[in-house]
């Protein structure tokens, strides 16, 4: 199937989807932002020689993390594009040998990093990676609660366990099945970046609201609907490239249909997902007076809800605009080679 198809495909989930039909926001600083995560990439060894060679140079996290967050302080907007900067650098590092096909070393990798971040300082000759975290998490963390911290932590390490999983997957040619998928899919992906909605927006939620059913629906469907519309844009690529973690590649497999109704079968369970996910966000925000919550954590509720339900038509609009995923000229970039990233956005750590 020709990517543009499926960016068209993609694209045509606004009118799928009344959820999906607003074009998002956009922060009026976005493209100082660029500028100055451009030149903090730089500076840190993440991203080097010209942008335009590497996924990462051109990805241009901060117009997601604009879309994301278009009336929030921009240097916390900032500290964001950076975080999603280091995720998708850790995303092409767990992508190459001999990290992509081996569970053991996926740990090893993440075993550095947290050390390094619970001693508060990177290793003698560390990599950027270990340093980088480091700096963000002192960035972060000190804004935050200990229960938060708690929570980020233990979704690093779900995300470790989940793309430790997949490396097996990849290594045994082992495919998941339709059901199985999408909760190994989620884990996968990073969930520790959801968590950093509140840091951005100077809120922390109350663990009353994070342990209601609806909240966790409302939540874990966004994951799923970004994740999905990203396996709709990086089919073509990833068939190619013999991946196994895809969802149009799982049903189709599953089913023994062609790709193409695979692909329209996804765009329909996103529509549906989309909806569902609104349908819970009425749900926590009718639930709110039961749970006795300060007017401070109310608003909390209020404005991460608010962001996550944008999340997934910015994500989408941020697709058309990064060239994460398109390879650069005369490049072959895949799992096996140099390149081996594809266009995430919050879903780019499966």
């Amino acid at each position: 199937m020709d990517p543009v198809v499926n960016a068209s495909l993609l694209l045509s989930l606004a009118d799928r989807a009344t959820g999906l039909a607003g074009p998002s926001a956009m922060h009026p600083d976005a493209w100082r932002l660029g500028e100055r995560v451009d030149a903090w990439a730089r500076a840190r060894g993440l991203v080097l020689g010209d942008p335009d060679t590497s996924p990462l140079g051109r990805a241009r996290c901060e117009r997601l993390a604009a879309r994301l967050f278009p009336a929030a302080e921009a240097d916390r907007v900032e500290l964001f594009a950076c975080w999603l900067t280091w995720a998708f650098a850790l995303d092409d590092t767990l992508d190459r040998p001999p990290v992509a096909g081996s569970g053991s070393t996926v740990h090893a990798v993440y075993d550095d990093l947290l050390r390094a971040m619970r001693r508060g300082h990177a290793g003698p000759g560390a990599r950027p990676l270990e340093a980088t975290l480091v700096e963000l998490w002192g960035s972060t963390a000190e804004r935050m609660s200990r229960e938060w911290r708690r929570r980020f932590l233990a979704h690093l390490e779900e995300h470790r366990t989940g793309r430790a999983d997949q490396a097996v997957h990849r290594r045994t040619r082992r495919m998941p099945g339709p059901d199985e998928y999408p909760p190994l899919r989620r884990r996968a992906c990073g969930p520790f970046l959801y968590d950093l909605i509140e840091p951005v927006l100077g809120v922390e939620l109350p663990n009353r609201l994070l342990a209601l059913p609806a909240w966790q629906f409302l939540l874990e469907g966004t994951a799923d609907v970004i994740a999905w519309s990203n396996d709709l844009a990086s089919y073509s690529r990833e068939s190619a490239l013999g991946e196994v973690y895809n969802h149009v590649i799982v049903l189709s497999a599953a089913y023994d249909i062609e790709p193409a109704r695979a692909c329209d079968w996804v765009a329909d369970r996103i529509a549906l997902l989309v909806e569902e996910v609104r349908a819970a966000a009425r749900t926590v925000a009718a639930t709110l007076d039961r749970l006795r919550l300060s007017d401070g954590e109310r608003e909390a509720a209020r404005q991460v809800s608010g962001v996550l339900l944008a999340a997934p038509r910015a994500h989408i609009d941020w697709i058309t605009e990064s060239g994460r995923y398109s390879p650069s000229e005369g490049s072959s970039e895949g799992y096996g080679g140099s390149g081996g990233a594809r266009l995430d956005g919050l879903a780019s750590l499966r």
